[in-house]
């Protein structure tokens, strides 16, 4: 009968340094894992396990190549579509609050304002390391700040595709006025350029990966490190 082990986990002071998440003490994942580890530490309780299962983001080759641009990066993944996405949400704003134009204030739908709440939750709380800040130790598997953050994100997005499609159905009528409708052929331009532009990133970002000589520097001096030297003598 096929068994699988599991693999093992290690306490903080047992993975590099730049590895280290402010009071999350155990849990940790080796930065040495195959690929078959990774994917059953998806199935394993670790301090990763609900940021994994309730929104990925392929962040590790950042985080491999420049550890402290890491989180400034993941920090711009979620700014950036946020502030874009509500250029047009900020502009009907003001438009409204001028009273010059009779944008239909009344018609905005309040997911708008619970989109906007758990983007300013989803900042403080990667901001801020809170509660695991507070006591050490005991949230290293549930409740610590990243998987807080994780699920205000998700929230946030389900708010907002909300907030848009009550938007297009109270102003259906102004739009198709205002703007002709997308045909098939403009739909699948506009997808196929998006899917283009995604696969050339994944394909930038893996031959980088593959020009990448020797071991991880990341791991270099550290008892990791000096283990995988020793098994090979």
């Amino acid at each position: 009968m096929l068994s699988l082990k599991m693999p093992q986990l290690l306490r903080v002071h047992q993975v590099p340094r730049v590895f280290w998440e402010e009071g999350i003490m155990s849990g940790y994942r080796c930065p040495t894992s195959s690929a078959l580890d990774c994917v059953l530490s998806s199935f394993q309780m670790t301090n990763e396990t609900v940021n994994i299962w309730t929104h990925f983001l392929p962040t590790w080759f950042p985080e491999l190549e420049y550890p402290g641009f890491s989180k400034a990066l993941r920090t711009a993944a979620f700014a950036y579509p946020f502030l874009f996405d509500n250029l047009p949400l900020f502009y009907r704003l003001r438009l409204c609050w001028g009273g010059a134009h009779s944008c239909g204030r009344d018609a905005l739908s309040s997911n708008h304002g619970y989109h906007l709440l758990c983007a300013l939750l989803s900042g403080f709380l990667f901001a801020a390391r809170l509660p695991e800040r507070l006591a050490p130790g005991r949230f290293d598997y549930i409740g610590h700040s990243h998987q807080l953050f994780h699920i205000c994100a998700v929230l946030g997005t389900h708010f907002q595709l909300e907030a848009v499609l009550a938007d297009m159905g109270s102003r259906r009528a102004w739009l198709a006025v205002q703007e002709p409708t997308l045909g098939l052929g403009a739909t699948v331009a506009t997808l196929s350029l998006a899917v283009i532009g995604n696969l050339f990133i994944i394909a930038a970002f893996t031959a980088s990966l593959l020009r990448m000589p020797g071991p991880c520097p990341l791991l270099q001096g550290s008892p990791l490190e000096e283990g995988l030297q020793a098994k090979q003598q």
